[in-house]
């Protein structure tokens, strides 16, 4: 292993801040090769404190210049400086301490603290990146008020842009200028944005509940302010929807997002200025998808509901993030769901948590929503924390019932204004507002892994009774062998054999194994389990074939319709995976064709019919297995599309030619009319017929630079077809997008999703494209986290995608370790697959472990992944 041996933080050890900041004024001189950054801190030794100490400020890659105690240099004797840290030994216990520090912003390609993207200066803090600008108590219990200045040239710079409002501005004799910023509320520092560049801005306004108007302001670079429309509607939306469902109105005199082209997350919801990536910004019909519109507006949501959940109540530490990312996934997964569909956001959002979170809680890196411990806090940024923390949200929401649930949000939010909060203390608020002990539901905060929910049921004619029995088990994760029983809440319903609801219930199973008794029940029922997803459990319930096909046709929640045509499928393809283990013929039964026809042909909701048509994933498939069969699982996959295509082909061409020209608007209905249309092409080129190939060819050539949704649809198609046509399309949409950044993610991630042989090989050759640039978060997102979700050629049995990864992981890791780990985490997951595949990943990670530097970030997770020793998967 690396010699390298950072230290592992835990929940256990926290003690509240020695020091408190009851201001700091920040003084920003910007140049185009360095930035001069003074800092003054107003500080107070805190009284909750339990231990005297010398005031110990972070900070990293700072070059120090001055360092002023009381308005006075400080002598050296009276403090000392490392590479982390500066240390003022025994000051007074009220005193103002001014740093003056030059930092390379221009050479700062981590993308964390101040550093340049496009020529323009702009910050990411979250979560330790503020400590790269300046000293300070880099801690989000450490809450203070912050005032800006920024200088720098007018031409160059000409929007100067901080965090509050704006309060002062000037010009100076050289040519450069300066502005003013105040937040007039208290923040840690992971809040603090700036922002200077030469850039357009879309202006608009909103007038809220109680009758003021704010300002809105979206920046981008030069030439794309039309490409902002969608958002700015997107942040009204979003800002009159928090009004109505939470009651949460906006607090500042103005709203800014800056779009920037190098960001390392999706976006940032520092106060009053949300840095974006352009990802979730920019958006013409032409070179966006309805999901980027979708995203747009989900991601803008999001990140303007954290001013409440995140800012104005933030966490008291980091073990703490789901308290802000869980809530706040929640809330703008109930927005989307309001806005668009709430059935397809259901299904999207469970369908993203089974494949992404469950592997998450089946792997080395297993970890409870609130973690005990970290190495790198940027590790635990994660689909636990944000996704199954939105679950763990969902589920008090539906224990509480809605409007218990709105008192509880409301005394949180009242309470806790101004303050940085535990995730008890949430749970708390709930408690008192809705009088329901959430005692035992605690439980799903501390402890790690997917819950199996074991359902057996017994049913007695004479009597009339009907018996559910549940059992719950959770396997054993690292540092958590055994787990106490969780609060579980179950949405379900009882449907006789004809498809009617005989009852519908709530049940809370606490206990290991609880019964819970229907009476007056004239005939054996079908359950209809976990409505909605009510609880982020593995379900176990041996439903027949026929049952799944009755709930497909007549389940009242439609979440739990496509559920069981999901679940039919799923039945179908591990047989099929067994079959083709064991050399036999892979058979699809007619039954399952005939139910996806009755659904094809009798689903009025064309999204919600595109989801229910749509095979599980392999990642998915892979998640049920002890031991993931790459290639079983993908021929079997492959050969259930091409058996769906050809016996609903003449249903999905005449759907097809029925809405190939559906016009380009955002609105529910055309959404759904034109994934249902691109689902059918789809299935259609599956068959590898002409005239379907020709088909996919005429609808890209008509889409090309007028419609992204169809372009985009119809190329995932044609990658897939080796030949002239796969070329021409990659071509010709090469030629239209090459001068858009966001377009051409897309054509890097489709090459690399691609089921065709030689994949590996040409995802290779790409990252020599002169398109290509490894800085750059999002090309390595599109190009190599495609790849890696692309099971037959990642997990090529001779390892190439293994070597390809790590090569890619350790150019990364020197400069930007963030996206490193995130690339890495695939691997980490090593021990689900076989033999041969364990011993190629392991060599990959034991390569990684022998370099003599490598990040904290990247150590964690290679560290976890080789030592811990991972449970049989149930």
């Amino acid at each position: 292993m690396s010699t390298l041996q950072p230290k592992t933080i835990y929940l256990r050890d926290y003690q509240p801040p020695a020091w408190l900041i009851d201001q700091v004024a920040l003084d920003f001189d910007l140049y185009e090769d360095y930035a001069i950054v003074t800092a003054t801190l107003t500080l107070q030794r805190n009284p909750a404190a339990t231990v005297m100490e010398d005031l110990v400020l972070m900070g990293e890659e700072l070059e120090l210049l001055s360092l002023l105690l009381d308005g006075k240099p400080c002598p050296v004797t009276r403090y000392t400086l490392t590479t982390t840290q500066l240390t003022l030994l025994a000051p007074p216990s009220r005193c103002v301490v001014t740093t003056k520090a030059r930092i390379y912003p221009h050479t700062n390609k981590a993308l964390s603290g101040l550093y340049q993207s496009g020529g323009n200066f702009c910050t990411q803090c979250e979560p330790e990146g503020f400590r790269r600008i300046t000293w300070f108590l880099d801690r989000p219990d450490v809450m203070t008020l912050f005032t800006t200045k920024i200088t720098a040239d007018k031409a160059r710079y000409p929007y100067l842009l901080s965090n509050g409002n704006r309060f002062a501005e000037g010009e100076l004799t050289d040519g450069r200028h300066w502005v003013q910023w105040q937040d007039p509320f208290k923040k840690p520092s992971y809040l603090f944005a700036l922002v200077a560049g030469d850039l357009d801005c879309r202006e608009d306004f909103f007038v809220t509940q109680s009758g003021r108007r704010i300002v809105l302001q979206i920046y981008v670079d030069k030439g794309y302010q039309a490409q902002t429309a969608h958002a700015m509607q997107a942040v009204k939306k979003a800002m009159r929807w928090d009004e109505v469902r939470f009651g949460r109105e906006y607090d500042l005199n103005i709203y800014m997002i800056v779009a920037v082209g190098d960001f390392n997350m999706g976006a940032m919801e520092n106060k009053g200025l949300n840095i974006f990536n352009t990802k979730y910004i920019l958006a013409s019909p032409q070179s966006a998808s309805d999901r980027d519109y979708i995203n747009i507006e989900s991601v803008i949501a999001h990140e303007y509901f954290h001013n409440w959940s995140g800012n104005r109540v933030t966490c008291r530490d980091w073990f703490q993030l789901s308290l802000k990312e869980g809530l706040t996934i929640y809330r703008d997964q109930e927005f989307t769901a309001d806005t668009t569909s709430r059935t397809v956001e259901r299904i999207d959002a469970v369908d993203y948590l089974r494949s992404a979170q469950f592997a998450e809680d089946a792997s080395p890196m297993a970890h409870p929503i609130r973690p005990d411990s970290f190495v790198e806090i940027n590790n635990f940024y994660t689909n636990t924390v944000y996704n199954k923390g939105a679950e763990v949200i969902r589920m008090i929401a539906t224990l509480v019932g809605e409007a218990n649930f709105r008192k509880g949000m409301d005394l949180y939010f009242s309470r806790h204004d101004g303050s940085a909060v535990t995730t008890e203390e949430f749970v708390c608020a709930h408690e008192e507002a809705s009088k329901i002990d959430l005692q035992q539901f605690r439980l799903w905060y501390t402890q790690a892994g997917t819950p199996v929910l074991h359902v057996t049921d017994h049913y007695d004619a004479a009597k009339q009774i009907y018996t559910l029995t549940l059992r719950q088990s959770c396997p054993a994760t690292p540092g958590q062998a055994d787990k106490k029983p969780f609060h579980i809440p179950i949405v379900m319903g009882l449907l006789d054999q004809a498809g009617h609801e005989l009852q519908a219930a709530l049940l809370q199973l606490k206990e290991t194994e609880n019964n819970f008794v229907f009476s007056g029940i004239s005939e054996q029922p079908i359950p209809s389990l976990l409505r909605e997803f009510s609880a982020p459990v593995r379900l176990e319930y041996a439903y027949t074939d026929d049952a799944l096909a009755l709930l497909l046709r007549h389940d009242t929640d439609p979440f739990n319709q496509r559920e069981a045509g999901f679940q039919l499928t799923v039945n179908t393809l591990l047989r099929m995976v067994q079959a083709y283990r064991e050399g036999e013929a892979m058979t699809v039964p007619q039954s399952l064709l005939d139910a996806l026809q009755y659904v094809f042909r009798n689903q009025p909701d064309k999204w919600l019919l595109a989801r229910m048509l749509s095979l599980p994933s392999e990642k998915y498939l892979a998640g049920l297995m002890r031991v993931v069969d790459v290639d079983s699982i993908h021929v079997a996959r492959e050969t259930l599309l091409t058996e769906v295509a050809r016996f609903l082909q003449e249903d999905m061409l005449a759907f097809w030619q029925q809405h190939r020209d559906v016009p380009f608007v955002f609105d529910v209905p055309t959404i759904a009319a034109r994934a249902a249309k691109n689902m059918c092409l789809d299935y259609l080129m599956q068959l590898g017929v002409d005239e379907y190939q020709r088909l996919g060819l005429q609808q890209f050539q008509l889409a090309l630079g007028k419609d992204m949704t169809d372009t985009s649809a119809a190329l995932a198609a044609l990658v897939n077809v080796p030949g002239e046509m796969r070329d021409t399309a990659l071509e010709a949409y090469y030629q239209q997008w090459q001068d858009n950044a966001l377009a051409l993610d897309k054509w890097f991630a489709l090459q690399a999703s691609a089921k065709l042989p030689g994949t590996g090989e040409h995802v290779k050759a790409l990252l020599q494209h002169p398109a290509f640039d490894i800085k750059n978060p999002n090309k390595v997102y599109a190009l190599m986290g495609s790849f890696t979700a692309n099971a037959i050629h990642f997990h090529a049995i001779d390892g190439s995608g293994y070597q390809l990864l790590t090569d890619t992981v350790l150019t990364i890791d020197r400069f930007n370790p963030q996206v490193a780990a995130r690339m890495l985490k695939p691997m980490v997951e090593w021990r689900n697959y076989d033999e041969a595949r364990q011993q190629l990943m392991c060599q990959q990670l034991q390569r990684i472990a022998a370099e003599k530097k490598i990040s904290p970030d990247v150590f964690e997770l290679v560290n976890k992944s080789l030592t811990i020793q991972m449970a049989s998967r149930a």
